[in-house]
C-alpha cells in the first residue's frame, strides 16, 4: 500500500507574516492540499504562539481535523481533534533541562542572561520585555524582547542586517562556542524568525518531527532555509528527494502548494 503524505509548514514567514495572524489567502490552497495529504504546523514557537497566530485555521476551519501541531521544532506533537468538542491532543513532549542536566541547563541560562546584559549597552536597540523564554524542549532568546511591537521589530531587523556578518550571526557564534565549552552535551543555536535565537540540544532541530510520521512521505515548506536558519536541516534533508521548498513569503507558499506539491500528489 502507498504511504500517506504529510506536508509540514513553518509558521512565521510561511503561513503568516512574522508574529502576525494566519494569511486567509492560504485557506483555499490548504483546503485543496488536504484532499491529498495531511498538514503539519512545524514551528520553533511554542503552542501559545501557534494558538494566537493560527486561531482561524486550527479553531474555526474544517482543516483542523487534518492538522498536526508540532511546536518547538516538533519536540512537542499534538494530534488533530476527531470531533468539534475535542481539542488537539498532546502525545509527545521532550524535556530540555532533563536531557541536558540541571547544571548544563543552568549554565546556558546564565550565559544568555550575560549576553542579554551586553546587548543592553547598545543604545540603538529597542528593549521591551520577555527576553528569554523556556519552552520546555527549547529556549528562545530575543535580544529586544518578545513584547516588541512591529516598529521595534523592524528597527532591529535593520540594525541586524546593517553589518556582515549580521549582529545575530555574530551572537550565534559566541553562544555556540561558550555553551559547548561549558556543557558535556552539544547545544545547537539557530536564527528564529527575524529577531530571536532558538536554542536546543543537538538533534532537536526540525528533522526531529519526522520521527512522528514513519508511515508518511514527508514534505516541507519554510522560509528560513539558509545558513543558520531554523528550517535549514529539514529543508536540506527533504530537498534531496525534491520535497523541500524554500519560500519568501505567504504568497510564495500558496504558489508552491498549487504549482509544485498538489500536481505531484494527484
Amino acid at each position: 500500500m502507498n504511504k500517506k503524505h504529510i506536508v509540514l509548514f513553518d509558521m512565521d514567514g510561511t503561513l503568516t507574516e512574522p508574529r502576525e495572524e494566519f494569511d486567509k489567502r492560504l485557506l483555499q490552497p490548504l483546503r485543496e492540499l488536504s484532499n491529498y495529504a495531511d498538514i503539519g504546523i512545524l514551528t520553533g514557537s511554542d503552542l501559545d504562539y501557534v494558538n494566537q497566530q493560527l486561531d482561524l485555521l486550527i479553531r474555526f476551519s474544517e482543516l483542523r481535523y487534518k492538522i498536526h501541531l508540532l511546536p518547538c521544532n516538533g519536540t512537542k506533537h499534538l494530534l488533530p481533534p476527531k470531533s468539534s468538542n475535542e481539542e488537539f491532543e498532546m502525545v509527545h513532549e521532550m524535556d530540555m533541562e532533563k536531557h541536558l542536566g540541571t547544571s548544563c541547563f543552568r549554565q546556558l541560562m546564565m550565559l544568555l542572561c550575560s549576553q542579554q546584559e551586553t546587548m543592553c549597552y547598545n543604545d540603538d536597540l529597542p528593549l521591551t520585555g520577555h527576553f528569554i523564554s523556556y519552552r520546555g524542549s527549547t529556549v528562545n532568546w530575543c535580544p529586544i524582547g518578545r513584547n516588541a511591537n512591529n516598529t521595534q521589530r523592524q528597527k532591529f531587523v535593520e540594525i541586524d542586517n546593517s553589518t556582515s556578518p549580521t549582529l545575530r550571526q555574530k551572537e550565534m557564534d559566541k553562544i555556540k562556542y561558550k555553551i559547548n565549552l561549558r556543557c558535556s552535551k552539544e547545544v545547537m543555536v539557530a536564527l528564529g524568525g527575524e529577531t530571536s535565537f532558538d536554542i536546543y540540544p543537538n538533534g532537536w532541530d526540525k528533522t526531529y518531527a519526522l520521527k512522528h510520521f514513519p508511515n508518511h512521505t514527508c514534505w516541507f515548506v519554510g522560509d528560513r532555509c539558509g545558513e543558520g536558519g531554523n528550517d535549514k536541516e529539514i529543508y536540506d534533508l527533504l530537498k534531496q528527494q525534491d520535497r523541500g521548498f524554500w519560500v519568501k513569503n505567504t504568497e510564495d507558499t500558496a504558489d508552491v502548494i498549487m504549482k509544485n506539491i498538489i500536481p505531484r500528489l494527484k
